[in-house]
């Protein structure tokens, strides 16, 4: 059984297709990419032998008894992202603690920011909603939205502050990033 739920959890994960339209950035071709790109190259999951399990009383550190080998190879689009260091490192406890989907999806916003040397951050409401994504379209409809996530990024302290401001007619969502996660 624990094989039939890794392979079907990594096969569902080769299957899945990112849809980019210049927002994912392609270090092999130097620009931004637009069209269809796959998480996972291929999955191979290997059973070892019945006379294998008997060795693994040997291990200590392992503690299912059906020994295997999974060999997973990211696709070569993300691979040649994170080789050209085009990537950014979440806090995974952090991350988790945060209860609200939005306040997730905008922490990754806020350490893409920081990753490029921000510690302020003006983006249009109009370019966040798109970018989280939320389908509310009214200011007053995204900023009512937005700001429960903002008191858990404070409150997380990934956040010193999050306002909106309006400029003419453009509303604009502004934070001031906290220190960078341990």
């Amino acid at each position: 059984r624990t094989y039939e739920q890794l392979r079907a959890a990594l096969t569902r994960l080769q299957r899945t297709t990112l849809e980019s339209d210049a927002v994912y950035y392609d270090a092999s071709a130097g620009r931004p990419f637009r069209g269809h790109l796959s998480v996972l190259a291929s999955v191979h999951i290997d059973r070892r032998r019945q006379n294998d399990r008997n060795q693994l009383a040997l291990f200590a550190t392992l503690t299912n008894n059906e020994p295997g080998d999974a060999r997973v190879t990211i696709s070569a689009p993300l691979r040649s992202n994170i080789a050209a260091h085009h990537a950014i490192t979440l806090s995974a406890p952090r991350f988790f603690a945060l209860s609200s989907p939005v306040a997730r999806r905008l922490y990754r916003l806020l350490e893409v920011a920081r990753a490029n040397g921000l510690s302020r951050w003006r983006v249009p409401l109009e370019r966040l909603a798109e970018q989280l994504p939320l389908i509310q379209r009214f200011p007053s409809h995204l900023q009512r939205v937005l700001q429960p996530a903002h008191e858990m990024l404070v409150a997380a302290g990934l956040l010193k502050e999050a306002s909106f401001v309006q400029d003419a007619k453009a509303w604009f969502a502004i934070y001031t990033l906290g220190p960078k996660a341990p």
